[in-house]
């Protein structure tokens, strides 16, 4: 593991596990050769999810909203509004689903690992 910083000035984003969203690297899974990641994740303004439920097979996941809002729905709570400031720690392979976002949304994901398979699965019966 190695000190790693990054700055916002010239992040490059880019599309990547869901197509209404861009992702930032914060160099995590580099620097813990890939025990962790991170991102800055942000909405591509206009395109909007169709909610699927899925599951992440991951051993941590967290989200922190930095601005605007996503509602979620989980299997175990229900459905929430995760607004700026608000953080969520979602349970391994939890099932879940994302509803709608603003245009403006950003929020920072922690995970580990850094990369983990994502499957659609149906709904909580």
């Amino acid at each position: 593991m190695r000190t790693t910083v990054t700055h916002a000035e010239g992040r490059d984003f880019t599309r990547g596990l869901r197509a209404f969203f861009e992702y930032g690297d914060l160099g995590i899974a580099g620097a813990t050769e890939g025990r962790f990641g991170a991102h800055v994740i942000r909405a591509i303004p206009g395109e909007h999810p169709q909610p699927q439920w899925h599951l992440h097979e991951l051993e941590f996941q967290m989200v922190w909203v930095v601005r605007g809002w996503v509602r979620f729905e989980y299997e175990d709570i229900g459905e929430v509004t995760l607004t700026a400031g608000t953080s969520v720690l979602q349970p391994p392979r939890v099932r879940h689903r994302e509803i709608a976002h603003s245009d403006d949304l950003e929020l920072v994901e922690i995970t580990s690992p850094a990369q983990f398979e994502t499957r659609l699965v149906d709904g909580p019966g």
